[in-house]
């Protein structure tokens, strides 16, 4: 008895030592707006909007010897009226090993050619609700089922290989789930940062380029981006957009301006083109919340189109 008490004294003893090698983190996002909006030929409405609200648990384990394990579930959640937002943990699912290799991660998550382009410049509401970039196109675009290599970053250099497995799957309309590939790219050196992604599956793919420079308090970004769909007459088409962000003290001023010819799917079925406009203000109460406001405008190359939107919004962004 007395050595079994001794076992476990020692075990008491060790246990914080190895718990205090791991973290995990609850985080997220609340992120709502109050709204004017009109949609097509219809009349105006006043909405509570959610912005892409989240929450999510991240943690990670040091190994010895420079090696990492991590974990990240992120789960969507409506904050107007605290309804789920698609899967659980239909954000992020995934776990990841890490060294001076740079890392392997399995799972689930948004593709990197994403966040290495358009979402990179869209800086006033993080390229969320009403004033998302519209234009954008997701083709190729694959989130599960996904094997990823993420390289160190070397002198600013750092770059992501995506594989989607597909594993013979159909949907309910029994169309295949292809096998999918996504390649993203980054420059991030002083003043300068610089971004590209190619994503493919099927006849499907995209491929953009983005870049973005810092001139003391004011930003510039831009990015243009050729989508393909192969499978469809007039499938592809060439989108690009800029924007711009002035800073002064808390205050943020934004102007954001995009635009694409007809062709493609993403945007009302390849039927016609569209610009899409936003002027936006951000006041930023801390470095966890923001109050922001902002009109935006999606105008469609086709006569009293039903895909013309315009809002004008107020909102709250907290980070926790």
């Amino acid at each position: 008895m007395k050595k079994i008490a001794l076992v476990a004294a020692i075990a008491a003893l060790a246990a914080p030592a190895a718990f205090a090698q791991s973290s995990v983190t609850l985080w997220g996002r609340i992120n709502t707006t109050v709204e004017s909006q009109k949609v097509g030929a219809g009349d105006r409405s006043v909405v509570v909007a959610n912005n892409a609200s989240r929450l999510g648990f991240k943690g990670q384990e040091d190994l010895g010897g420079g090696l990492k394990a991590s974990f990240a579930l992120e789960h969507g959640l409506n904050s107007d009226n605290g309804a789920a937002t698609g899967d659980f943990w239909g954000r992020e699912a995934s776990v990841q090993l890490s060294g001076a290799f740079g890392a392997v991660r399995l799972g689930r998550w948004t593709p990197g050619s994403y966040f290495a382009t358009a979402d990179y410049i869209s800086n006033h509401n993080h390229d969320t609700g009403s004033s998302e970039d519209k234009l954008y196109s997701g083709a190729g675009f694959t989130t599960t089922n996904k094997i990823g290599y993420f390289t160190p970053t070397v002198g600013g250099f750092s770059g992501e290989f995506a594989v989607h497995a597909g594993e013979g799957a159909r949907d309910k309309n029994g169309v295949l789930d292809k096998r999918g590939f996504d390649l993203s790219g980054n420059y991030d050196q002083g003043p300068l940062h610089l971004g590209a992604g190619f994503s493919k599956q099927g006849s499907d793919k995209q491929f953009a380029v983005r870049g973005l420079y810092e001139l003391g308090a004011i930003v510039l970004g831009a990015y243009v981006q050729r989508e393909d769909n192969g499978a469809a007459k007039n499938g592809s088409r060439t989108i690009a957009r800029v924007s711009a962000m002035y800073t002064l003290g808390a205050s943020e001023f934004h102007l954001n301006i995009g635009g694409t010819k007809a062709g493609g799917y993403s945007f009302n079925g390849g039927k016609n083109g569209g610009k899409q406009y936003t002027l936006a203000y951000n006041y930023n109460l801390s470095k966890r919340t923001k109050l922001y406001g902002y009109y935006t405008a999606v105008d469609s190359t086709e006569a009293k189109s039903a895909n013309d939107f315009s809002s004008l919004a107020a909102g709250i962004r907290h980070n926790f």
